[in-house]
């Protein structure tokens, strides 16, 4: 059966802000949840026809990619229905008082694979950094230092001591789970003995205290592609935490934060910034030399009559799109504004003063239609 549109399966429309994609959500996954229409494969599977169209949704970069490409763009991305428990690590708290609705579905859910000795993945990690308008306008490599969980030496990552074994836990019987009857639905919560592992240590490693990871500080280098934007992320596989119980390592997140430049601003692929002319200039018109954000010396026609304000577009000079410097770019926009004189020569306010008579001038002047100013 052909996929339905990700924005009809949750009912808002294209535009839709977070908050209303979550409240869309949670209200079609507690409808649709198997526990509350038990036996009921057409409702099991909106469930999770609901539960991809967040997962795109609700993650900007998967957004973007199917706002651009629909369902192509997003291939792979989710889990989809044989995977879902890895799928939807954190989507815990869009529930509220349904903590468990997850668990109660997928089996144990994203918290650990089930049954004594189940792996799970290590968390994911959160780097901010701030980068220069420039660098994130053509790119660039840096630096970053960090923290991070990596398993430890002495028990190579098991949590214990000389060797010594686990035993399962009697409170949950391995599952890392107990269960509690919360109306229609099943609620999971981490079992209180084990903390969720579902087995316990006898003789915990001393190097780690029995977690099996240890922090060490890491230090990697991060590509910056060109015309990243404020608040977008690179994803760096397995540069997070390690797993505590032989699972893969979590994924580093580096966010961007774009400085502001002292003379240009973006808006979308498009930069701007502002010159200034003389009052000769704008009048008789001139060329003029423009110094890029690339420091390219460009000379620009300023036309004759110039008023104030006027935009100048000087084609692809703006930011890369795409993540390539050899794809197309945006435009440059130049702002001139028409700089007056506070203070006048002798002989400069003499030609000012014959220019007005000759040319006249109008003490009555009348409002310019706001048409005539929109061309400028």
């Amino acid at each position: 059966m052909a996929k339905r549109d990700y924005y009809d399966v949750l009912g808002v429309q294209k535009g839709a802000n977070k908050d209303e994609i979550k409240k869309a959500y949670r209200k079609l996954a507690i409808q649709y949840h198997p526990d509350k229409n038990p036996g009921n494969k057409e409702a099991e599977e909106k469930f999770k026809e609901a539960t991809e169209a967040y997962e795109i949704l609700a993650d900007d970069q998967k957004r973007n990619a199917y706002d651009q490409f629909g369902f192509a763009g997003v291939e792979g991305m989710s889990g989809g229905a044989q995977d879902f428990s890895q799928a939807f690590r954190g989507f815990e708290d869009i529930f509220g008082d349904f903590p468990g609705i997850f668990e109660t579905f997928f089996g144990s859910g994203s918290r650990r694979a089930s049954g004594p000795g189940g792996s799970r993945s290590g968390a994911n990690l959160r780097f901010d950094k701030e980068i220069s308008f420039k660098d994130a306008v053509f790119g660039t490599k840096v630096e970053i230092q960090y923290q991070r969980n990596e398993s430890c030496s002495a028990c190579k990552g098991s949590g214990a001591a000389n060797g010594a074994g686990k035993k399962v836990c009697p409170t949950c019987q391995g599952s890392g789970q107990v269960r509690h009857s919360q109306g229609f639905f099943s609620v999971a919560t981490p079992c209180p003995s084990c903390g969720g592992e579902g087995y316990i240590i006898e003789q915990p490693c001393k190097e780690c205290g029995g977690s099996g990871t240890q922090k060490k500080r890491q230090k990697i280098m991060v590509t910056i592609p060109p015309g990243v934007e404020n608040g977008r992320r690179v994803i760096i596989p397995r540069q997070g935490d390690a797993s505590t119980n032989g699972g893969p390592t979590g994924d580093l997140h580096v966010f961007f934060r774009v400085l502001p430049h002292e003379y240009f601003e973006r808006e979308g692929n498009d930069l701007y910034c502002a010159v200034p002319i003389s009052i000769t200039q704008a009048a008789l018109g001139a060329e003029i030399h423009v110094t890029t954000l690339d420091n390219k010396v460009i000379k620009v026609k300023v036309p004759p009559g110039t008023p104030n304000g006027k935009l100048l577009r000087l084609r692809d000079e703006g930011v890369p799109s795409g993540g390539n410097l050899t794809g197309n770019r945006g435009n440059l926009y130049i702002k001139l504004i028409v700089q007056i004189p506070a203070k006048l020569s002798k002989r400069g306010r003499e030609l000012m003063e014959e220019l007005s008579r000759v040319e006249g001038e109008n003490d009555s002047p009348k409002p310019i239609p706001l048409s005539e100013l929109s061309k400028n």
